[in-house]
């Protein structure tokens, strides 16, 4: 029996030849996607706010924009600033007010910040209703503080006590470590303290304080102009990687959505990073630093991320209370917007 081969036109076998040549150019393109890897620093330990984070990393929004995200842990709001500033982390989660300073104390580092996720900061100071302290101001005259002397919110003293006319004459102020700043005030040597309102106040209910003895004065309810925490990127990285750090905000605006719908998910998401965490703590945590400080009436009519030039030219007004500038900037030199998804895709209520 004869064999029969089909053989092509010389028409079709210049057609076969030109797509198996062109076949390995297009190739990657279809099956593989460049990355960017991404060094990214919280401000804390993974507790409760950390979902905004872990959510966009968990739920594939980083991965989506093309960026390979680690996340580590730090242990303050100011170590998420020096982080970035020496580039050890490409981007990072950090106080906006610390960054201000060091900008002013380093001038020759170059850093800004990006996007703001707390548009009201979480300073406040936290005391109890058995050892004096009110909602009224006049009550924290006489009385002893632990005020850790890293915290970034025992910095904003010099700008409360002026805005509301305090005499610190009387007043103690203890320099404690964070570890023991809440166990102090549940045990009652001190009758307040500063900190993150959302980890005093949550740790000071987990160690049994009354709930109807914690007194929280947020520091924004009282006539401090400050933003929170945003994001912020290493001066080297944002010069070569400008579309890495609007593709980071793309993805993180993504995981803030996703975690306010459900911050019962997100907290899961923390207690697995977090051996020593408890899911309905963390939970409650959560959902306190959604409703007080990511969810402000100012991102509720304007959305996620931006801000008010006009309150941070006050704010940085505020923060040379705190101490002299040598080069007082002004709001574009500590802000970038261009960064920033565009106005409808921020918008969150």
């Amino acid at each position: 029996m004869s064999e029969f081969r089909f053989l092509p036109t010389r028409r079709a076998a210049l057609k076969l030849a030109g797509a198996a040549s062109l076949a390995p150019l297009f190739a990657p393109a279809v099956h593989a996607q460049a990355t960017t890897n991404v060094r990214f620093t919280l401000d804390w330990r993974f507790e409760g706010p950390s979902a905004l984070f872990l959510t966009a990393l968990e739920k594939g929004h980083f991965r989506a924009e093309g960026l390979n995200v680690s996340i580590d842990a730090a242990s303050g709001s100011r170590e998420g600033v020096t982080r970035v500033a020496s580039g050890t982390y490409d981007i990072g989660f950090g106080d906006i007010n610390s960054m201000i300073r060091f900008r002013d104390e380093n001038p020759t580092v170059d850093l800004k910040a990006n996007m703001i996720v707390y548009d009201r900061p979480p300073f406040a100071i936290v005391g109890r209703k058995s050892r004096g302290i009110t909602t009224d101001v006049k009550s924290l005259e006489g009385k002893k503080f632990g005020a850790p002397a890293p915290d970034a919110a025992y910095a904003q003293w010099p700008i409360f006590k002026t805005v509301n006319k305090l005499d610190d004459s009387k007043m103690r102020f203890e320099n404690v470590g964070f570890p023991v700043r809440e166990p102090m005030l549940a045990s009652g040597e001190v009758d307040a303290i500063f900190g993150f309102a959302n980890s005093s106040y949550i740790n000071l209910k987990s160690r049994g304080v009354p709930e109807n003895d914690i007194v929280v004065l947020h520091m924004y309810d009282y006539g401090v102009e400050l933003y929170g925490n945003g994001i912020m990127a290493s001066p080297a990285f944002l010069a070569s990687n400008r579309a890495a750090v609007a593709a980071f905000n793309r993805g993180l605006v993504k995981g803030i959505r996703d975690t306010i719908a459900d911050p019962a998910a997100g907290a899961k998401l923390v207690v697995a990073r977090n051996d020593v965490a408890r899911l309905d703590t963390e939970t409650e945590r959560l959902k306190m630093t959604i409703d007080n400080y990511v969810l402000s009436p100012w991102v509720k009519a304007n959305g996620i991320g931006g801000i008010d030039p006009a309150r941070m030219a006050t704010a940085i007004d505020q923060i040379g209370l705190t101490f002299t500038f040598k080069n007082k900037p002004k709001p574009e030199d500590v802000f970038i917007s261009d960064l920033l998804p565009a106005a409808a895709d921020r918008k969150v209520a």
